[in-house]
């Protein structure tokens, strides 16, 4: 644990970082965004914070492997922090204090630590593999999170991101069907639907169209409250291409409810 604590530690470091940058930009007059290829968007809060992130890790942690949204993969060390400079840019963009950046570990295929900060929120999340999940604005200054005891479909409430994705993703029809079960249906949407899963404010968050470095910080805060996560499939890995998080004692349920989504 001495070395994830030291990891964590540098990890919300990291965080502090980011923040410093995208409070800045967030709401700013001048904000520069630009069309990535696939048409997302991506501002100069984007570019900046990896940079900075990038330079730090380049200093502190020179053997580790970086893979970020921008720039992709640099090292071939087991060791990769995984970062997602701001989740939720559309919102960034808008104006919508609904963004975080994520920032995650990863030992192989495992991932060992995790944070997602949301300054314009006040809020932070973290976890290290053992050590439990928490949430609050310093690691002094923390309570831990625990997911629901919702053990019924029928009192359960559900996050997503958006109906558009399920559509694309040929599973509209699944996805309605399971939100006629449920109680309550938000679009809280990005990270934040996964976080009050972990919180034990949400049962249910699934999403499709999201790549590793959306997901990686957000597996290990979900599995150290408690919960359960695993793609569409039930395959327990961040880098299959969609997400379903749970309080564990719906996670069966929801899956043959999406049973096509694999």
């Amino acid at each position: 644990m001495a070395g994830f604590d030291g990891d964590l530690g540098f990890s919300h470091v990291l965080a502090d970082a980011a923040d410093d940058i995208t409070m800045r930009r967030f709401r700013a007059l001048d904000l520069q965004v630009d069309s990535k290829p696939d048409l997302t968007p991506v501002t100069d809060a984007d570019l900046a914070v990896e940079e900075s992130l990038r330079n730090v890790l380049g200093r502190a942690r020179p053997r580790d492997a970086i893979l970020a949204e921008e720039s992709g993969r640099t090292g071939l060390s087991q060791r990769c922090w995984v970062i997602d400079p701001i989740d939720g840019t559309k919102n960034f963009v808008r104006g919508v204090p609904v963004w975080a950046t994520l920032i995650g570990l990863m030992d192989e295929d495992e991932v060992i630590v995790g944070v997602v900060s949301a300054p314009a929120l006040g809020r932070r999340w973290w976890a290290a593999r053992d050590g439990g999940a928490w949430s609050g604005r310093s690691l002094t200054k923390a309570t831990a999170c625990r997911v629901s005891r919702v053990s019924s479909l029928s009192d359960a409430s559900l996050s997503y991101s958006g109906l558009g994705t399920w559509e694309r993703a040929g599973l509209l029809t699944e996805f309605l069907g399971l939100s006629r079960k449920v109680w309550r249906t938000r679009a809280y949407g990005d990270f934040w639907s996964h976080v009050l899963v972990a919180e034990g404010a949400v049962d249910i968050s699934a999403e499709t169209d999201v790549s590793l470095w959306d997901l990686a910080a957000l597996q290990i805060i979900v599995e150290e409250a408690g919960g359960a996560f695993t793609d569409l499939a039930g395959t327990p890995r961040p880098d299959c291409g969609s997400a379903l998080c749970t309080n564990g004692l719906l996670h069966s349920e929801v899956l043959s409810l999406l049973a096509d989504a694999g």
